[in-house]
């Protein structure tokens, strides 16, 4: 089997509404890490089935997640960009990994109870099993880094864990067919710097969700300049003029997070905006970070919308995407089912 050097993966899920703290968190990191890795960037519409979702808004939100990643630079010509139920090895390893995982190790994820809420015995079992899915779709590919944000770093220590499992269980087996006695990597995480987790503009103890009902909790992807700027001079605050220093900041969440906000437009850290906007009102900071987030978020809005309004050729570039991306995951099942005991065509 091919060696891996440095290979990223990651993916975003379909299910509308796209935002600041993606982008942030999640979509600026993939196009910055294409300078360094071999880059995988999926969108998991597996993962959003896990909650009921209507099929023509699925299908649109899909194209919407590629049209961000490639209006805000990701290469598909020279990396992967694909969506994930086109490759059909994400849900055969899945199989495979919830055979080996622990049913301990899936009691303990935090966010499986805070998704299904009180009502567990309602929710679907794909919910409770996709970090098993999540670790399927790293492993396939035998990535060796993950950008993950705070809230994933427990998901990514269960792939670890169903990695190393995987590699004990079937040491022998694997030994037999003549591979690595590490055939599974152990996935390392890359944390990105400011702004990781982008909280509401209306509550600054809450993180800035596609799901809240207020819209101006958010700035979407899809917000025009006018919108932006009305979202962000509405923002909540505090009376205090801006802090100082950064343990001031730690105590005042609003202040945090828009300077965390501008921080990450800006490439630069909260210290470094407190020593431009220190002591200043609020009314100034937020001019700035209006003219700041619509002079980074209109380039890839205007692009978004352009390839949204063709989406033969949205799926063109996850047909070939797939088309690469299960080139190597069929390789990775070949040698899963070998070590397995599988008999294969």
């Amino acid at each position: 089997m091919a060696s891996v050097s440095q290979r990223v993966f990651s993916g975003v899920q379909p299910t509308g509404n796209l935002h600041l703290g993606n982008y942030l968190g999640a979509i600026k990191r993939f196009v910055e890490l294409q300078n360094g890795f071999d880059c995988i960037y999926c969108v998991v519409d597996l993962h959003a089935i896990t909650v009921w979702q209507d099929p023509v808004e699925l299908k649109r939100s899909i194209r919407e997640v590629a049209a961000a990643f490639l209006a805000a630079g990701v290469d598909g010509s020279k990396h992967i960009v694909f969506n994930q139920s086109q490759v059909p090895q994400h849900a055969e390893l899945a199989w495979v990994l919830n055979c080996v995982a622990r049913l301990g190790w899936l009691n303990r994820m935090t966010q499986f109870k805070e998704k299904a809420g009180k009502d567990r015995e309602n929710a679907s079992v794909g919910l409770y099993a996709y970090p098993n899915l999540m670790a399927a779709d790293i492993l396939v590919y035998r990535a060796t880094h993950v950008p993950v944000g705070e809230d994933q770093k427990q998901h990514l220590e269960l792939a670890r864990d169903i990695a190393q499992k995987f590699n004990n269980d079937f040491a022998a087996s694997i030994a037999a067919n003549g591979l690595a006695e590490k055939f599974f990597p152990q996935p390392e995480p890359l944390i990105a710097g400011p702004a990781t987790r982008v909280m509401s503009l209306r509550d600054g103890a809450k993180k800035m969700s596609k799901s809240d009902p207020s819209d101006a909790s958010r700035i979407n992807l899809t917000d025009d300049a006018d919108q932006i700027a009305a979202k962000i001079r509405k923002a909540k605050t505090d009376p205090l003029p801006l802090p100082e220093s950064v343990e001031e900041l730690k105590a005042r969440p609003e202040a945090d997070n828009l300077v965390g906000i501008y921080a990450a437009l800006s490439d630069t850290d909260a210290a470094s905006v407190l020593d431009a906007f220190g002591g200043a009102q609020f009314s100034a900071f937020k001019q700035a970070l209006v003219d700041l987030t619509v002079s980074k978020l209109g380039p890839i809005n205007a692009e978004m919308k352009r390839l949204v309004a063709d989406p033969g050729h949205i799926d063109r570039v996850l047909g070939d995407g797939a088309a690469r991306a299960e080139a190597i995951a069929a390789e990775t099942m070949t040698h899963v089912k070998d070590i397995v005991g599988f008999v294969r065509r």
